[in-house]
């Protein structure tokens, strides 16, 4: 029988922090996969944020 292999890869989802104090309605989130075992604090990703127009901080959320 083969192994089971363990997956290092998992989506996560980014969301903007300057749109959550904004007090705008919607929200900015993106999904991307993160290696846990190179990285395993949350991620922390400067992207696009449509609503706001402007490059925001995305972190990581559970």
């Amino acid at each position: 029988m083969a192994k089971k292999s363990k997956e290092a890869r998992h989506q996560v989802i980014l969301e903007c922090t300057e749109h959550k104090n904004s007090g705008r309605p919607g929200t900015s989130r993106y999904v991307t996969t993160k290696n846990k075992k190179n990285t395993p604090e949350r991620l922390e990703i400067k992207k696009y944020n449509p609503i706001l127009r402007k490059v925001t901080i995305h972190k990581e959320i559970k």
